[in-house]
């Protein structure tokens, strides 16, 4: 057994499900010992769990059938974790995904999170920290559930934009805008939270739900293109304006 595969073996237990049994979660990681013990813990907190091995049989799993997360490791024969990760986002599957990468790999883990993905593991980690950001993220994840469903029928219009919450759909002057999940997720926080200042931390523990330096330029990154998606070669930030020194915000207009 590896050094990875040995640092994953923790002792386990059977009484941390915490309310989130049922859920059904995909593991995407060619390491047959990562991904057996993966397996093993995570149905010990009465989960459902489904293993492939290489990023192809990830993406038809993910395309075709439904499931609350996906743990995915980054280096993956024939289609790796990133490919995976961007596909997934391109066909508007909103998935919430937990990327596995090599303590080496920041840029990895950088691109990672501004396709798409939702929070990271660096390897080795251990099994009480795998199991405790499921967690987070599977109730994150309900939890905007039931927010959009509370709000099916929300509409926010602000002067040429219009937002269909339920639909997830956006129109410029009329257009529809196509912007990916977490770029919606991002232009509907600031549109339900006009006026405030937000800075970048602010931003990535409420939209991306977690917070840790030296990721605040994932934020720069989906504010400039959403302001070129929205903004419409506006000669000035018509919607999301930077606070210089502090973040940003929306204009109340």
């Amino acid at each position: 057994m590896n050094q990875q595969a040995q640092t994953l073996a923790t002792p386990r237990n059977h009484n941390q499900c915490c309310g989130l049994d049922n859920k059904r979660i995909l593991v995407v990681e060619d390491d047959p010992d990562i991904s057996h013990l993966l397996e093993i813990h995570l149905r010990d907190n009465a989960y459902q769990v489904d293993v492939v091995n290489n990023g192809v049989d990830g993406l038809n799993r993910a395309s075709n059938q439904v499931y609350q997360l996906i743990v995915l490791d980054l280096m993956l024969p024939g289609l790796d974790g990133l490919q995976l990760c961007r596909k997934l986002r391109s066909q508007s599957i909103t998935i919430p995904i937990l990327m596995l990468t090599a303590k080496s790999s920041e840029l990895d883990r950088v691109l990672g999170l501004e396709l798409g993905a939702d929070d990271y593991l660096t390897k080795p980690f251990s099994i009480l920290e795998l199991q405790a950001r499921v967690r987070a993220i599977l109730r994150r994840s309900e939890l905007t559930a039931q927010q959009e469903a509370d709000q099916a029928d929300e509409i926010i219009e602000l002067t040429s934009l219009k937002i269909d919450v339920s639909g997830r759909n956006v129109m410029v002057a009329g257009r529809p805008v196509e912007l990916t999940a977490k770029e919606f997720d991002l232009l509907l926080f600031f549109a339900r939270n006009p006026g405030r200042v937000f800075s970048r931390g602010q931003l990535l523990d409420r939209v991306w739900g977690y917070s840790h330096n030296g990721y605040e330029h994932t934020v720069n990154s989906h504010i400039n293109r959403l302001r070129k998606k929205i903004e419409h070669g506006a000669e000035h930030n018509q919607y999301i304006e930077t606070v210089w020194g502090v973040g940003y915000r929306f204009h109340e207009d």
